[in-house]
């Protein structure tokens, strides 16, 4: 892969251009011709991709489990799970399918209605993937938590989704559940997967509760339109919002599986992401499984070279991560990953939040192939936009959006009405034309606020952006996080990238904060790489190169050294809370912040 010059455009648009040569395709691309595949695609031809229930119908775990444990991947491997402590543990598609369907027939016995909600508090253990998978097969809803959440998080979704079943281990059943299980009155059932054989009075043990069922289970009929998941998503003030998504969502993770991902019969896929948040779900589980390949889960957290032996040992060919994990993988330099052998490596994807155009190079540095970002929501259940494996790679695009997506930046007029904006690169707001299967089906219990997010057949994701003259999209940054200086418009997205030129920064994120004359200005809130001490020279030449790139208007005024960026679970960097604690406002929902301790004061000694 070659990058060409830099091209003329904003910060973003002049980084070097990826091109794309048919010999860096060790494989072909199911994505080869763009134009002539979006011109020529249609969901419902798509849906031929997938098998459907047996008399009709569509289920999300028999086109990801069943329908391959009666066909000739019966015998391939399905889950490849690795242990904390190094032990592994391997499921076919046929032996995933009988333990599927002995939870799915078991949680029938219990007696509960379809449609009755199951939620799961698990770490990455190979009983997280059989009950969603078992649940869905048994038509329940599935509700994944992740397994960091405190007391009151966990309580306060259980609460709003009516919880009927939950799935956890003793550990987090005594330091999570106990304390607020009496303030759950929908609970009914608690199962408790304990591999050491322990027994918690009031609870099903998980292999208690597995003997009862019965691999024979049927997948009942299912409608397309049927709720499946419950996913909820934290806002910027209140309670966290539960985004509903139904059965039919499993074709948009087929069609993005193939195109985005690129996934092929004999792959090894490795998604980082945790299944309690809508990626680790959708293509920690899903999407892999639809497709057949081998699912590699890995139940440790990240440690970089923990991560790059085991890219190496499992001959991982694709790799989808977060810009996280990127950043973490850089601060440490390229160095280290080319002790490893990647050449089985042949597709590396982003997504979380935007990627910032140094890790995209980074990963052409490090792995010999550059990472392909995306960009989707809780909301959309799957990718709308995306960099495909033989697109050229624009770093610090979003890319092109999916075959069966159309995309376009609106302004949204007085009469609530939503005006597409034709001429390129002009920032607006990020819209989707609605009728994509895994487009949610609303909020739950909050309908006036589902209805608010769509403008007639257009649905507006509050997000800031722009679109080149050749249809790819760039990430300018949330409508709630712009920041209004002078009259400009500034993302936050932009400045941030060009703080992480310097080569003293890890990572930056940028707040507005009121200026009386220009209204707001930009603050940014710097993370520097290992070794590199703060002091006020430093924080000079800092300001002094975004000024050089940037301009002085779009350029941060001040500079905040910090140990951390808060951020939350998923690893989103939580300007709003920045911003919160540097203004003395409301906090807002705290539930998915990774640690208070991430968003600490300045470091000592260095005030702007």
């Amino acid at each position: 892969m070659q990058a060409s010059q830099r091209e003329s455009g904003s910060v973003l648009g002049s980084w070097p251009r990826i091109r794309k040569r048919p010999e860096d395709f060790p494989v072909r691309p199911h994505l080869l011709d763009y134009a002539a595949t979006r011109a020529a695609f249609s969901w419902e031809a798509a849906r031929a991709g997938l098998s459907g229930l047996p008399g009709g119908g569509l289920n999300i775990a028999f086109e990801a489990v069943h329908r391959h444990a009666i066909g000739a991947r019966a015998h391939k491997t399905a889950l490849r799970w690795i242990g904390k402590d190094g032990s592994r543990r391997t499921l076919t598609y046929a032996e995933l399918s009988q333990e599927v369907l002995r939870f799915a027939s078991a949680l029938r016995a219990l007696g509960l209605k379809e449609g009755a909600r199951v939620f799961l508090l698990l770490g990455r253990v190979p009983e997280l993937y059989i009950a969603m998978l078992g649940a869905l097969s048994a038509k329940y809803v599935v509700s994944p938590l992740f397994s960091a959440f405190g007391p009151e998080p966990i309580a306060t979704r259980m609460r709003m989704g009516e919880g009927a079943v939950l799935v956890t281990t003793p550990e987090l059943y005594r330091r999570r559940v106990a304390s607020i299980r009496g303030d759950l009155p929908s609970l009914e059932h608690i199962v408790v997967v304990a591999r050491s054989g322990e027994t918690i009075p009031g609870t099903i043990g998980w292999s208690e509760l597995l003997a009862r069922g019965d691999p024979r289970f049927i997948v009942p009929p299912t409608d397309p339109e049927d709720l499946a998941l419950l996913h909820f998503t934290s806002g910027t003030t209140g309670r966290p919002k539960g985004a509903m998504h139904v059965h039919a969502a499993v074709l948009t993770h087929y069609v993005t599986g193939l195109y985005a991902l690129d996934l092929h019969e004999d792959d090894i896929f490795w998604c980082t992401a945790d299944p309690g948040w809508v990626t680790g779900t959708s293509y920690g589980v899903i999407a892999p499984l639809v497709h057949g390949v081998t699912n590699l889960v890995v139940e440790a957290e990240f440690d970089a070279e923990t991560w790059y032996r085991i890219l190496e040992a499992e001959k991982v060919s694709v790799w989808y991560t977060a810009p996280t994990a990127i950043r973490m993988m850089m601060k440490l330099g390229p160095e280290i990953a080319k002790k490893y052998d990647f050449s089985h490596l042949r597709f590396l994807a982003s997504v979380g939040e935007p990627l910032n155009p140094e890790g995209v190079m980074f990963g052409l540095e490090a792995f010999g192939r550059p990472f392909h970002d995306n960009w989707w929501q809780t909301e959309t259940g799957g990718i709308m936009i995306a960099n495909y494996a033989a697109m050229d790679v624009k770093p610090g695009s979003m890319g092109r959006p999916l075959p069966g997506i159309e995309a376009a930046i609106v302004r949204r007029e007085p009469d609530g009405s939503v005006r597409v904006i034709e001429e390129p690169m002009v920032e607006g707001e990020l819209a989707l034309k609605k009728g994509w299967p895994s487009m949610f089906r609303g909020y739950l219990g909050e309908d006036e606020r589902y209805r608010k997010c769509f403008a007639g057949e257009w649905y507006l994701t509050g997000d800031l952006a722009k679109k080149d003259d050749e249809g790819y999209f760039w990430f300018v940054g949330r409508a709630d996080d712009v920041i209004k200086s002078a009259g400009h418009l500034i993302g936050p997205f932009e400045v941030e990238s060009t703080l992480m030129e310097h080569p003293a920064v890890a990572e930056a994120a940028v707040i507005g904060k009121p200026d009386p004359v220009a209204g707001e200005m930009v603050k940014a809130f710097v993370v520097l790489r290992p070794g590199v001490m703060p002091s006020e020279e430093l924080r000079r030449a800092i300001l002094a190169h975004a000024r050089t790139r940037l301009g002085p208007v779009v350029a941060p005024k001040e500079i905040d050294f910090r140990d951390n960026l808060p951020r939350t679970r998923s690893g989103k960097i939580m300007r709003r809370l920045l911003k919160a604690r540097e203004l003395g406002l409301p906090e807002g929902d705290l539930s998915t912040l990774e640690s208070d301790e991430q968003a600490s004061a300045p470091l000592p000694g260095v005030q702007p």
